[in-house]
């Protein structure tokens, strides 16, 4: 026999269903609840009992919370809701239910031995009850291994197991989450539950997201200069240096950016013109052969580091920072002296031919920056700049120290064309007096040479031009 109770018991839970929740058809009455199909295996009755309306003894309903934008008449039985035939003895492996159900709180079962509780959902742009069926449901089975497979279910469901203090959920939840990868929109998401999590919690979550230091992006990034230019060997330096002027062009501190390379511009320039310096001294110079191991080790380490020093002028012009590397350019008097010796014999035609093109190309790069506007030097940079590296090209022309490459212009005349068009910037006394040094410029042919011939008709212009009237309005 079944009771009278035991009867209305079976037809309360067999009648009650959410007022929008589509049918077992799958259809939506509503259109308000989606993925009907997964809703409807949450729903039904596991073999621990959830959602069992003959063993239950408290009847949950979720409903959606009314959003501040709901209009002002509506009332929270107008929003979809959905009863729930729970049990008291497995809710209380959640601290919000075990509060709940004490004494102080518990109402009086209704005439079906039932106990009426609710819980409100958050309402989100697309409402859905399934975080908060599947955390319910892992009340019941435990089984977080089964449930929480992926970092949108652990997202999904940590803020539910924090509403109702499930201590074991929150911590599969913040487990799985510290052991696997997120992509940016996951990331952002963990970011705003960190807040809610105490802190041993949100310990490794933060250690992962958190740099250890404030200038931990700067630290990385010279990091990245710094292996690029010296500690890869050649076959994959330039996929090295590939990389890291991507990462670089994106980052988005200029200010971080300028700094690094800075720092990889002095210290690649400080290594060249020391070994320069080391061949050039008298006491490494000569015919001796005990001398001569040491001249080939300060060339290749010249070149090597020269290799690096242009891509670094290269770089820095590209990302518009090259104004340091500019002013450090302009002062180098010493290293040009040295320069100049190294280029008057011929011992380093054998060892490292490649040098001279390498030191005036990182000149030509910086110059042709200069004379374009994109690196803005003041009157005394371009000037010493002009006039400390002059000597340099005149003995590399005059040496005949560089190839041609086929099909371009000769190197010389390309940087010859660069200093004619700065010297046009400077006041006509400076311009007079580096015009004279660019005599060495002219050819036999004058057609062979028309960037020299502008460049005096234009200073012989400016000189016969007549004195402004300062008095015409």
């Amino acid at each position: 026999m079944i009771s009278g109770a035991q009867k209305k018991r079976q037809r309360v839970g067999s009648s009650t269903r959410l007022s929008s929740f589509p049918d077992h058809d799958g259809a939506k009455p509503d259109g308000t609840l989606t993925e009907s199909s997964k809703m409807l295996g949450l729903l039904r009755p596991s073999f621990a009992g959830f959602n069992d309306p003959h063993s239950a003894d408290v009847l949950l309903r979720l409903y959606f919370d009314p959003s501040p934008f709901d209009h002002p008449h509506d009332s929270p039985s107008d929003k979809p809701a959905l009863d729930l035939y729970l049990h008291s003895s497995v809710l209380r492996r959640s601290k919000y239910f075990s509060a709940l159900l004490s004494d102080r709180w518990t109402k009086k079962p209704d005439g079906n031995g039932l106990l009426h509780l609710s819980l409100p959902v958050p309402p989100s742009s697309a409402p859905s009850m399934d975080p908060h069926l599947t955390v319910l449901r892992l009340l019941y089975s435990g089984d977080f291994s089964g449930t929480i497979v992926s970092a949108a279910a652990a997202i999904d469901a940590l803020p539910v197991a924090l509403e109702l203090l499930f201590d074991e959920c929150i911590r599969a939840c913040v487990q799985f989450l510290e052991a696997v990868p997120w992509s940016e929109e996951e990331e952002r998401a963990v970011l705003g539950l960190i807040p809610l999590l105490g802190r041993e919690e949100a310990q490794e979550l933060l250690a992962r997201v958190l740099p250890p230091r404030s200038n931990s992006s700067e630290e990385m990034l010279n990091r990245l200069v710094m292996a690029s230019i010296g500690n890869y060997p050649s076959i994959s330096s330039g996929r090295v240096k590939a990389f890291v002027a991507k990462m670089l062009r994106d980052f988005p501190s200029r200010d971080s950016v300028r700094r690094v390379f800075d720092r990889a511009f002095e210290l690649s320039l400080k290594t060249v013109k020391e070994s320069l310096e080391k061949y050039s001294s008298p006491d490494f110079r000569g015919d001796h052969d005990e001398t001569e191991a040491i001249q080939r080790l300060n060339l290749h380490t010249a070149v090597y580091h020269g290799k690096d020093l242009l891509w670094l002028v290269e770089r820095m012009i590209e990302l518009r920072i090259a104004d340091t590397a500019v002013r450090e350019w302009s002062e180098q008097t010493a290293f040009v002296a040295d320069l100049q010796r190294a280029f008057q014999d011929d011992t380093w035609r054998n060892i490292a031919p490649g040098l001279p093109s390498l030191v005036l190309r990182c000149t030509g790069r910086l110059a042709d920056a200069v004379a374009a506007g994109s690196i803005l030097a003041g009157r005394q940079v371009r000037l010493k700049l002009v006039s400390v590296w002059l000597p340099v090209l005149i003995v590399c022309r005059e040496k005949n120290v560089s190839p041609i490459p086929s099909g371009q212009k000769q190197l010389y005349q390309e940087l010859e064309e660069t200093f004619l068009r700065i010297i046009s910037t400077l006041p006509m006394s400076d311009a007079e007096s580096l015009l004279h040094h660019c005599l060495s410029f002219a050819t036999r042919n004058v057609e062979d040479c028309p960037h020299l011939v502008s460049a005096f008709n234009t200073w012989f212009r400016r000189a016969t031009c007549p004195p402004l009237d300062k008095n015409a309005s």
